[in-house]
């Protein structure tokens, strides 16, 4: 029988989620103008949670990169994708004229959460299959976090990359990426009806990039002796704790579908 302290987190993360996710599925169905506004004050958010780990002062050049990373978003959904990384780049070159550019790691991490956004944004305005990318992009992210998560506690075992995140095993890894793969093939099953093999591979492989980017995010605050990103998510810490996955699932989601031209959930 497991240890009631292995999951005594549970019942918090699960209520932040839930409400985590009804809103962003709320924001998402409406699409357009709402969903665009939802996922631009996630990045102000979480470039504002960049300036906090990594001590940047506050000023002129820290509420250039909060605002431009919010309008990129916005900008993307009344123009293209590539309207808003202009902005973004903007936004760098600003920052850097007004003194941050010895600040090359906020600076990164504006970039990544903005490109990142502004992808959600992207593949959200296909007039075809946009709700259903980004709620088949959201429940394959899900589905790792759920599998790896009851996988890496019920089984545990090796950890996965002790040096970049001390908590993740292998048997959660490969439970998250089976649980997404069987998620993607259901889910390719009651809506394209296309090949489900090839979208659970696909599902696999996007569970596995946000595994990594889980990862990264954690390498990211311990080299700033950070262990959350902020507190605005009782149970997961702040917004870069619980989007740190989608994002990295994002732009390589984004990634295969315009390079292929067709949803991922497509075959």
């Amino acid at each position: 029988m497991a240890e009631p302290q292995r999951f005594a987190d549970l019942a918090t993360r699960s209520a932040t989620g839930a409400a985590l996710g009804a809103l962003a599925l709320a924001g998402m169905w409406a699409g357009g103008f709402w969903a665009a506004l939802l996922l631009g004050l996630a990045a102000a958010l979480m470039v504002w949670e960049l300036t906090v780990i990594t001590r940047s002062p506050s000023g002129a050049a820290t509420t250039l990169l909060i605002a431009t990373a919010a309008l990129a978003v916005l900008v993307t959904e009344w123009g293209l994708l590539r309207h808003g990384v202009l902005v973004l780049a903007a936004g760098v070159a600003g920052a850097a004229a007004l003194g941050r550019a010895r600040e090359p790691w906020l600076l990164a991490g504006y970039l990544w959460v903005g490109l990142a956004m502004c992808a959600v944004e992207g593949l959200r305005d296909d007039p075809l299959y946009g709700f259903e990318a980004v709620l088949w992009l959201f429940l394959v992210v899900i589905a790792s976090d759920i599998g790896g998560y009851f996988g890496g506690r019920l089984i545990g075992g090796p950890k996965l990359w002790p040096r970049l995140s001390p908590k993740k095993t292998w048997a959660g890894s490969l439970a998250g990426m089976a649980l997404a793969a069987l998620l993607g093939a259901g889910f390719s099953r009651l809506t394209a009806g296309t090949f489900a093999a090839e979208v659970a591979t696909v599902s696999a492989l996007v569970a596995l990039v946000s595994q990594g980017g889980d990862m990264l995010e954690s390498w990211f605050k311990r080299r700033f002796g950070v262990k959350d990103s902020s507190r605005l998510l009782p149970g997961h810490g702040g917004l870069l704790d619980r989007l740190d996955g989608l994002m990295a699932a994002a732009l390589v989601t984004a990634a295969i579908t315009f390079a292929r031209g067709r949803s991922v959930f497509l075959w």
